[in-house]
């Protein structure tokens, strides 16, 4: 019997899937994934990724937010223009991909704190889980998300790569999780010393393809036919059987 996984997130509206995306959805409904999850970073990737929902029914669902890295001078504008779509009418399952990220620069803090804290309200408002980035921002994340906890559905804190601290520091939301990918698989990574001190009740599993391909495949395209193996290295990890991942991921998953 094949294991159900719930990939839940992949990029598949990116160009690198463009001339091969019915083998690569093929290869990972043989694989046992059961439902792919689609950020969106922008207003055009959240139209594209509903297209793909329809695409492939009850298979792919789509979610729409504003990438930190897309957060520009116009931020407010097209954060207008999104939010119009969740007043009507819709089909999005989260609001995301959003969050913060200050890695490579600090040159719109300000507009990624502002963009961040507004698609939090959105979660609230409309009861929309989030789909959180976040990368050199965490103190500065925690602090907002503290600010609305109470009225919020939940959310995924995707890639998480942190240590037990930066767990910790995340879990003390009591409705998120963290998303577990191939970084787990990586040979220096230190995520199968830190994964056993969170409850598998708290975390889903994620391939965030076509980036971060697990062992062995590290440096190729990634494409959620791979998940298994991070599912089985949680499995390893945890010391459990592969299909009590797999029942409990999905599950977390579903819940959220």
């Amino acid at each position: 019997m094949t294991t159900e996984i719930i990939d839940t997130h992949i990029h598949l509206d990116v160009d690198d899937y463009r001339d091969d995306l019915d083998e690569i959805v093929a290869r990972a409904k043989a694989a046992g994934v059961s439902k792919v999850f689609i950020p969106a970073i922008d207003e055009p990737s959240g139209d594209a990724a509903l297209l793909l929902a329809q695409r492939y029914p009850n298979y792919a669902f789509a979610m729409m937010g504003l990438h930190p890295e897309e957060v520009k001078a116009d931020y407010a504008e097209v954060l207008k223009r999104m939010k119009r779509r969740f007043e009507e009418p819709h089909p999005f399952i989260a609001i995301g991909e959003v969050g913060l990220d200050f890695y490579w620069s600090r040159e719109f803090e300000k507009q990624q704190l502002e963009a961040f804290e507004e698609q939090v309200r959105w979660s609230a408002e409309y009861n929309l889980p989030l789909m959180i980035h976040c990368r050199k921002g965490q103190n500065e994340m925690v602090h907002i998300i503290k600010k609305y906890e109470k009225e919020l559905p939940g959310g995924v804190f995707h890639c998480f790569t942190g240590n037990e601290r930066e767990a910790d520091a995340f879990l003390q939301f009591d409705k998120f999780v963290l998303g577990i990918g191939g970084v787990l698989t990586f040979k220096k990574s230190n995520l199968p010393s830190v994964l056993p001190h969170i409850p598998l009740s708290r975390i889903v599993l994620e391939t965030d393809s076509p980036y971060l391909a697990p062992t062995p495949y590290r440096g190729k395209r990634n494409e959620p036919a791979h998940i298994p193996l991070v599912l089985h290295k949680v499995a390893e990890v945890y010391g459990v059987a592969p299909e009590e991942v797999s029942h409990i991921t999905c599950d977390n998953a579903r819940r959220l």
